[in-house]
């Protein structure tokens, strides 16, 4: 190590008491994170492009400083999606340093990545008072039956209102109104559950009507009056 002249020539004064680090909670444990293999902790980020005309939401679960898992949920842009593929396959098996500086393609990936670690290094995890943490997987039950990302896209208009296109259950495909044209219950079909039920080999038109659900007061004897498509009314 070069030190300078100007330090060479000064006296020693002793340090006072060292500590260490403050510690933080880790999955049910008070640690001193000093090296990246430290760090234990399952928590969930999201991040934004430069253009910001997409996001990601990211979970890690990391142990012993090696990510284990990630979860990559992209909305927007076609290209993010592609880009979470690749990101899927690159980030497992990396130090979360390593996920830090790992170019994910997407801005929006590398953003979420970049507040996770924020959150892991910092103890403001998930999992922090989660006695050993969460297993391997985890982030699986985020998604639910027929492992599917939860969307809501809606739209509205000040001419025309609002329309209900998507949301946790499923496929918006029909919207119940009242006697003065408010939304007061929906139809949907859960596309995974139909999925599902394919691949397991009933008839396509079987599969969608099993999948199909009501929320609110979707029956006429609830009130409703009207049904309309929101993709196309």
């Amino acid at each position: 190590m070069v030190i300078s002249k100007e330090v060479e020539n000064m006296c020693p004064v002793t340090k006072g008491p060292h500590h260490g680090p403050a510690p933080i909670p880790e999955e049910g444990k008070w640690i001193q994170a000093k090296e990246i293999k430290d760090i234990s902790a399952y928590t969930h980020g999201v991040g934004w492009c430069a253009p910001q005309q997409g996001a990601c939401k990211l979970s890690l679960n990391v142990k012993n400083g090696i990510i284990e898992e990630a979860l990559v949920e992209t909305i927007g842009c076609s290209g993010m999606t592609h880009s979470a593929a690749m990101a899927a396959e690159i980030l497992p098996g990396k130090t979360i340093l390593e996920g830090l500086n790992t170019d994910l393609v997407c801005d929006a990936i590398n953003t979420a990545m970049r507040e996770l670690f924020l959150q892991i290094v910092y103890g403001r995890s998930q999992s922090a008072f989660s006695e050993d943490g969460l297993a391997v997987g985890a982030s699986l039950e985020d998604l639910g039956k027929g492992l599917r990302s939860q969307v809501g896209t809606m739209f509205g208009t000040k001419a025309k209102g609002p329309r209900y296109l998507e949301m946790a259950e499923g496929y918006r495909t029909k919207m119940a109104l009242n006697k003065d044209d408010e939304i007061i219950g929906y139809e949907f079909v859960n596309l995974g559950k139909m999925t599902d039920f394919i691949k397991k080999g009933m008839e396509p038109n079987e599969a969608y009507e099993k999948s199909i659900g009501h929320y609110g007061r979707f029956n006429e004897e609830d009130g409703a009056v009207k049904y309309i498509d929101p993709r196309k009314e």
